[in-house]
């Protein structure tokens, strides 16, 4: 059964442009091969939806098939219900200029008009259409040769691990690749700002040679953990150590940043867990704005105690009465 374009991006047939666009964008990120590698089924599907947006994105193209639907494609190809001048279609006396493969006359079909070779109304170049999906007579426009397809190298995949401050400020790395003929092949591979764990580097011709060219390398980048510093999004989270005095009668201290150290206010007061927001000092990737970096207190006590000094803290305990844990519940 023929395939309904439509369907396949999702869009209704009086679709605009512009939502056929806006379909065909986020179909081919859904079920790009990249993203894909061993899913044939995603494969095929990206296939689909290539194949339609390149009927539904050209208007010559497309007013063929909202008129003929998906067999307009074979007309190229001699198909059914062309053969022997039947149907609506009338045969072009000798297949002169203006005909289709064995002579009929195209232009019957799009209301006349076209000069010569236009094969329709408006200058519908079926000799185009025949050359991209068409196959046999027909398939050639005047004076082009169609080229055997030319060899290209396999893709390569490999893995690399990165910091994680290489991660947030961008740099280079190493890679060592180890080839199909046993010789190992040191690389570099340039490390985007703001780039997250998993995400692919395509390095273009850097994969396996071929007849034609070579393949690409698709690089996977794991991002290394940090003993302080954590990302959501586009936001830094960093542990901040501070001592009880500085917590209790609150001071400035110096929180490391990407783009450098800053001096940071701990308030009055403040306890574990209280979170100090410095704006503008997270993930900065090109052609965004930058997050922010938030601080997470985090109370440092000694590890051994005098007598004197438990005793102190018995006596201050009891004058400060304090439900820590009053809140907390299953």
């Amino acid at each position: 059964m023929a395939a309904d374009y439509y369907q396949t991006l999702g869009l209704e047939k009086g679709a605009s442009s512009a939502d056929i666009q806006k379909a065909y964008r986020k179909l081919a990120r859904k079920f790009h091969p990249d993203l894909h590698p061993d899913d044939k089924a995603a494969q095929q599907k990206f296939k689909e939806v290539q194949h339609a947006y390149d009927v539904l994105n050209d208007d010559k193209k497309r007013e063929a098939y909202d008129r003929f639907g998906p067999d307009f494609e074979r007309m190229g190809a001699g198909g059914p219900g062309f053969g022997g001048g039947q149907g609506p279609f009338r045969r072009s006396p000798g297949g002169g200029e203006g005909s289709g493969p064995g002579g009929f006359d195209f232009s019957q079909m799009f209301g006349g008009g076209g000069g010569a070779g236009a094969g329709g109304a408006g200058g519908f170049d079926f000799s185009e259409l025949f050359g991209q999906f068409g196959g046999g007579a027909g398939a050639e426009a005047p004076g082009r040769r169609t080229r055997a397809p030319r060899g290209r190298g396999t893709d390569v995949e490999a893995e690399i691990s990165i910091p994680f401050k290489t991660s947030i400020l961008g740099g280079e790395t190493a890679l060592q690749l180890t080839r199909g003929n046993g010789k190992t092949e040191e690389l570099v591979v340039k490390i985007p700002v703001g780039i997250t764990d998993g995400r692919k580097i395509r390095l273009r011709g850097k994969g396996e040679p071929g007849r034609g060219e070579a393949g690409d390398l698709l690089v996977t980048v794991r991002v290394e953990a940090h003993p302080y510093f954590h990302r959501r999004g586009d936001n830094l989270y960093v542990k901040l150590p501070v001592s009880l005095g500085e917590a209790a009668e609150g001071a400035k201290v110096d929180v490391p940043t990407p783009a450098g150290t800053v001096s940071l206010r701990v308030p009055p007061g403040a306890t574990s867990g209280t979170k100090l927001r410095i704006k503008g000092h997270g993930v900065a990737p090109a052609g965004k704005p930058a997050g922010d970096l938030f601080a997470d207190v985090q109370i440092v006590l000694p590890q051994k105690y005098t007598e004197d000094e438990l005793e102190f803290i018995r006596k201050f305990d009891a004058k400060h009465k304090l439900d820590p844990r009053g809140d907390l519940q299953w």
